[in-house]
């Protein structure tokens, strides 16, 4: 079985961005950009059982097989806001979600998982409490900007004071600053990966260049219309790839504006049986990878969609899903991919 390394792109067109030419990695070798998987091991590992410290052995060093990050984007009303959606019924969507991050916590607690929460400052400085309850029960806290408007549209100096702005709330809230971040509305403007980069993040959580491997973010690409794309250069800032086909929100979310409408409302157990036959995917597909969920406590928090989201965990649990934080699953991206 051959994988050629094809291409992810700054801000959501193809580019790919390969480990490095290495010898044999356990696994596979990548030759050149090329990675070639090794036939299967005669007497390999036992697979793993479930829960988040399960690990398989390459070499005999311990390493995660197939990792899955549960994240959370805890927007409350920000997102609504940020839309000029600010009756009292739109608001009161929002509020839910503060309501429901208990019963979230309750789900990882009972499963001794941990996950990452993207929060807005908006919602630190609004829902102190709730907000302390997830850092309390040891989740990580990353960046998903101070009021939700996407950076796409901010010139960089306002995109460089929500940025600020935010981790500050974060560093008050957690006591170190954030080391990933998750752009509003999974937007980035030609400043965010500078940006990023410059305030000394570890990773960013909004491209959708790749599935299963994190790659390399890069800065400076340039798209014109009739003309080659061109790739700009790359940085030591790790994307860790999201789909919306993995989001709760337009699955689920019923949204009606002059504009348009999201039809949302869809079957939760239809929804998430597809996510685990992705997680089944990149099991038949690679020997290691990563498979990022993206949810929002508003939306997933609603009672028989969290009934189907504890199936899903469990069922993941029952597949052999390691389950990291994303700085975790990032740091081990970088030492398997990188060195």
């Amino acid at each position: 079985m051959l994988y050629l390394n094809l291409g992810y792109a700054f801000d959501k067109a193809p580019f790919f961005s390969p480990p490095p030419c290495a010898e044999g990695s356990g696994v596979g070798v990548v030759v050149c950009g090329t990675y070639v998987q090794q036939p299967p091991d005669p007497h390999p590992d036992p697979p793993p059982q479930g829960g988040r410290e399960q690990k398989a052995h390459s070499k005999g060093l311990p390493v995660p097989r197939h990792i899955v990050c549960l994240t959370f984007d805890f927007d409350t009303m920000s997102g609504f806001i940020a839309r000029g959606l600010i009756t009292p019924t739109a608001l009161s969507r929002g509020e839910f979600g503060a309501r429901a991050s208990s019963r979230i916590l309750a789900l990882l607690q009972s499963r001794d998982i941990r996950s990452t929460w993207f929060t807005p400052g908006f919602t630190i400085e609004t829902f102190p409490g709730e907000c302390e309850a997830v850092v309390k029960a040891g989740h990580e806290i990353a960046h998903h900007s101070w009021a939700h408007v996407p950076p796409a549209g901010q010139s960089r100096e306002d995109e460089e004071a929500d940025m600020a702005r935010a981790n500050d709330a974060i560093a008050r809230l957690t006591g170190r600053k954030a080391r990933g971040y998750r752009s509003p509305s999974w937007d980035l403007s030609p400043n965010t990966i500078d940006l990023l980069v410059k305030h000394g993040f570890v990773y960013d959580s909004s491209l959708m260049g790749a599935d299963y491997w994190p790659y390399r973010a890069r800065q400076g690409d340039v798209a014109e219309p009739g003309r080659p794309y061109r790739f700009g250069e790359e940085t030591a800032l790790i994307e860790m790839p999201i789909s919306w086909s993995l989001d709760d929100y337009p699955h689920f979310e019923f949204l009606r504006t002059p504009q348009t409408v999201l039809p949302g409302l869809q079957s939760a157990r239809t929804v998430l049986d597809n996510w685990l036959d992705e997680f089944r995917y990149m099991k038949k597909s690679v020997d290691w990878g990563i498979l990022t969920y993206t949810m929002h406590p508003y939306v997933i928090g609603r009672g028989y969609r969290m009934l189907a989201l504890e199936q899903l965990v469990d069922a993941l649990v029952r597949e052999g899903g390691v389950f990291m934080t994303m700085e975790d699953a990032a740091q081990e991206a970088q030492r398997r991919m990188w060195g």
